[in-house]
């Protein structure tokens, strides 16, 4: 009976099928065509004025075209050959040119005054007639090759003029009124044939020596040569705005960067080194022009230039304006007049200048800015890191004055003003802070200023000038502040869509960043305040301390507030803070009765503060940092009771100790595990004091070891707590052994492995899938490996004889049973063993071998085990999967 499937099933299958037949279709067609374009003998050269619509497709570009891809760049046409009429007219002008060169080397001597004037004036009328004809003909290239001639030849007719017409004058003179002659010549030379690429370039080149070379030849001061270069870098600017030709543009720019380099270089010299305020006036007037002709170009500069003109005119005006009061000021001060002057050019936000402009002179003040904070850097890090030459010297006694522990090479009288630029800058940065919703609200119409001309965005945006897009309003999309302001909802028209936003910073970033910095720069200048003043010992040691005090509390206010951009000061103050106790811990150490009341001063500020801050990582480093400095106070006590080091080691553990039991309070708390791995740094500190001395070192292992069993008894603690502390208690065991001169360590160690091997089979029967590491390990190992130890310095033979059968009897036992302690343990010590057997006949054959022998064998093992790479590492993971299967 034929089965005929229901027309739903049938449908569905006939669909399937013509896919099918529709994908392998498209296959085959994929195919031929590939094949019919190898087949395809290649197309022949086009003819110059190939015209692709005469195969009936349009060229790309016209109308009907198809519209190609984005980026798509059509191939170019390949040009005309060279005429013969192009290249007879290029050679006869190059021979042309080299038999007037030949002329002029060889027959010039031969000549008076008249003819020599009358060939040179000829060859270079010539030479500047040559190209306009060129050009009607289309030679354009053999033109510019001319124009390059006549430009040589007329700096030779200058010479020429000046060696025969004026010999007697003064050669920078005459040099200066030739470049301006000549300037003005190619200028209008350029300006007639406009096809040609190099007059004008060479007329801006020319046109940067006139004035200079003018001002060098009347012996005029440096100040009025700065006038003539900042006269020529204006002349540039001009050129590179309105100047023709992007050659003549860009050289006059290069040119102009230079001159007004030079210019700004000699008004700043002058301005430093001028004897009083007077003095100062003249460069400032010089610096001042300069700024005035900076922020004139940025009005219809591009956004980059008119950033960079905003920048150059707002340290010229730093200098300018802040040379004069510098300049009556002792020279250590004159940093507070440049930095008044650099932070009076924010005020530029509430002028019309274009935003970019603006954005450049904010540039330089913050340059500025920076600068004077970079002064005060090198006296700051003496306040921090002074303190450290203590540590050679600890308690040697207290020092007279704040300077006393810091670097007493440091020039601190000519630190007298950085103080003073840090509190100002903190001032500054605090101000902002407390009131950024005004600064913003003032900053406002500066972002969204609009800019005609500009270049600074696209072509229909209030950026670039023209009208603004649809919906764009002046004010933001959706609702909330602006970024500037530190709101979070909504996005400003002028910011750029969403990728813009996420570049630029939040306003509750900004304003974040400004408080850090307060904080820091506070601080720093209190610091900076006291060396400088060179206040007593303890007062210095007091004051510090109390700057720690201030940080943690800014921190834990920080952190307890919540407020969204309110992390960095937090944050700032905590990393402050931290780097003020260890300064402060650092200089306590002149003298005990500081040392106590600092370290003691310290644990208890950071306690309290993780006490009241909020659960968190800052939390945690306020535990952390209290339990460093109960650590280093029990230190103190060992060395206030004249002990030894090694004799100091077990009072170190105390704090551990507390650890141990604060651990067992908190339980699961996350300030719990920093905490006590802080006290386990400490316990590792104990045991590196003790190592001189074995029986202490023996004790302070001991110790650790029950410290590590106290925290084993917690259940989230045991795995790693339990092993470790197995591992001190029989690491104690053998060091006492050792200092005890012990030769026959089983009998002290065999009494241990009995009963610990019985307890292990024994939960081995209750438990069976517990590890045998667990059960067996510690037992084996409290034996096995000291009779080890002992074995490699035994001469005899009965040791390692029995220690090898005792070993190899486990290795079997474990192999037996799948235990993995046993196979592990008891094939280390088995192989160990016999490599202390094996050493003195290893050594006599090594000895007796050639040289060469052992490199050989070594490399062609490694080529072996290259070869069978893939099957080795299929052998190691396989004896690592029987390994993993054992307990």
């Amino acid at each position: 009976m034929e089965h005929v499937p229901p027309p739903a099933e049938e449908l569905a299958r006939l669909d399937r099928e013509l896919a099918e037949l529709d994908a392998r279709r498209a296959q085959l067609l994929t195919r031929r065509a590939w094949l019919l374009a190898a087949l395809r003998p290649p197309a022949p050269t086009a003819a110059p004025g190939w015209n692709p619509s005469a195969w009936g497709a349009p060229a790309p570009g016209r109308p009907g075209a198809p519209a190609q891809p984005w980026g798509y760049v059509p191939p170019k046409r390949p040009s005309a050959p060279r005429s013969a009429q192009n290249v007879l007219l290029t050679l006869g002008g190059l021979l042309l040119t080299v038999a007037a060169v030949a002329f002029t080397l060889v027959s010039w001597g031969s000549m008076g005054i008249g003819g020599r004037s009358a060939v040179l004036a000829l060859v270079t009328v010539g030479a500047l007639a040559a190209p306009a004809v060129l050009l009607r003909r289309g030679l354009t290239a053999t033109a510019e090759a001319l124009a390059a001639l006549a430009l040589v030849l007329t700096l030779l007719d200058a010479y020429a003029v000046h060696a025969v017409a004026a010999p007697d004058t003064d050669g920078l003179g005459f040099t200066a009124v030739a470049a301006a002659v000549l300037a003005a010549l190619w200028t209008a030379y350029g300006l007639a044939l406009g096809k040609l690429h190099l007059p004008l370039p060479a007329a801006v080149v020319l046109a940067q020596w006139p004035l200079l070379f003018g001002a060098w030849a009347a012996g005029a001061p440096a100040l009025v040569v700065g006038w003539a270069l900042l006269a020529t870098a204006v002349l540039d600017g001009a050129i590179a705005l309105w100047g023709k030709g992007t050659g003549a543009r860009v050289t006059a720019c290069v040119g102009g960067s230079v001159m007004a380099f030079s210019a700004l270089m000699v008004g700043l010299t002058l301005s430093v080194t001028a004897s009083g305020p007077l003095g100062a006036l003249a460069p400032g007037a010089l610096l001042l022009t300069a700024a005035v002709a900076a922020l004139a170009g940025a009005w219809r500069a591009p956004r980059g230039f008119a950033r960079a003109g905003g920048v150059v005119a707002g340290l010229a005006a730093v200098a300018a304006v802040g040379g004069v009061p510098a300049a009556a000021v002792p020279e250590d001060w004159g940093v507070l007049a440049y930095l008044s002057a650099g932070l009076a050019l924010t005020a530029v936000v509430r002028t019309r200048l274009p935003r970019n402009a603006v954005i450049g002179v904010l540039v330089a003040s913050a340059a500025v800015v920076a600068g004077a904070l970079a002064g005060a850097l090198p006296g700051l890090a003496a306040v921090l890191l002074g303190p450290v030459t203590l540590l050679s010297d600890v308690w040697a006694g207290s020092p007279g004055g704040f300077r006393s522990a810091l670097d007493p090479t440091l020039p601190w009288t000519g630190l007298a003003a950085a103080p003073v630029v840090l509190a100002v800058s903190a001032g500054l940065l605090g101000a902002a802070y407390r009131w950024w919703p005004s600064l913003a609200r003032i900053a406002g119409p500066l972002i969204a200023r609009e800019e005609p001309g500009s270049g600074g965005g696209p072509e229909g945006t209030p950026e670039a000038g023209g009208a603004a897009a649809p919906g764009a309003t002046g004010a933001p999309h959706g609702t909330g502040a602006p970024w500037y302001a530190g709101g979070r909802a909504g996005t400003p028209w002028y910011a750029g869509g969403a990728s813009a936003a996420r570049r630029r910073p939040s306003g509750a970033a900004l304003r974040g960043a400004a408080g850090a910095g307060a904080a820091v720069l506070g601080w720093g200048a209190l610091l900076l305040a006291g060396a400088v003043l060179d206040v007593p010992y303890a007062v210095a040691v007091a004051g510090e301390t109390a700057l720690v005090a201030g940080l943690l509390a800014l921190a834990v206010r920080g952190t307890g507030s919540g407020r969204e951009g309110s992390a960095a000061v937090p944050v700032t103050a905590l990393v402050a803070a931290l780097a003020g106790a260890v300064s402060a811990g650092l200089l306590s150490l002149a003298a005990e009765g500081a040392s106590y009341a600092v370290f003691g001063a310290l644990a208890a500020l950071f306690a309290g503060a993780a006490v009241r801050a909020g659960a968190g990582v800052e939390r945690a480093v306020f535990a952390v940092a209290a339990t460093v400095g109960c650590t280093v106070l029990t230190g103190f006590a060992g060395r206030s009771l004249g002990l030894a080091p090694h004799e100091a080691a077990p009072l170190m553990l105390l704090v551990p100790a507390l650890t141990v039991l604060f651990g067992a309070r908190l339980r699961r708390n996350p300030v719990a595990l920093p905490v006590e791995l802080t006290g386990a740094l400490g316990a590792l500190v104990a045991v590196g004091l003790a190592v001189p001395d074995a029986p202490f070192l023996a004790l302070v292992l001991a110790l650790c070891g029950v410290l590590a069993a106290g925290a084993a008894v917690r259940p989230e603690r045991r795995p790693v707590a339990a092993y470790l502390a197995a591992a001190l208690f029989v690491l104690a065991t053998w060091v006492r052994l050792a200092a005890s001169e012990v030769s026959f360590p089983e009998a002290y160690t065999l009494p241990v492995t009995v009963p610990a091997l019985v307890v292990g089979f024994l939960r081995r029967r209750k438990d069976p899938e517990a590890s045998s590491w667990t059960a067996y390990g510690p037992g084996l190992a409290a034996t096995l490996l000291p009779s080890l130890a002992v074995a490699w310095t035994d001469p005899d033979w009965q040791r390692p004889l029995l220690l090898g059968v005792s070993a190899l009897a486990i290795t079997l036992l474990g192999a037996r049973y799948r235990l993995q302690a046993l196979l592990l343990l008891g094939g280390a010590v088995l192989a160990l063993d016999g490599l202390h057997e094996l050493a003195p006949y290893v050594v006599q054959v090594a000895g007796a071998l050639p040289r060469w022998l052992p490199p050989a064998l070594a490399g062609l093992l490694l080529l072996v085990v290259g070869a069978t790479y893939e099957q080795r590492l299929r052998d190691a993971r396989r004896l690592k999967d029987a390994l993993g299967r054992m307990r």
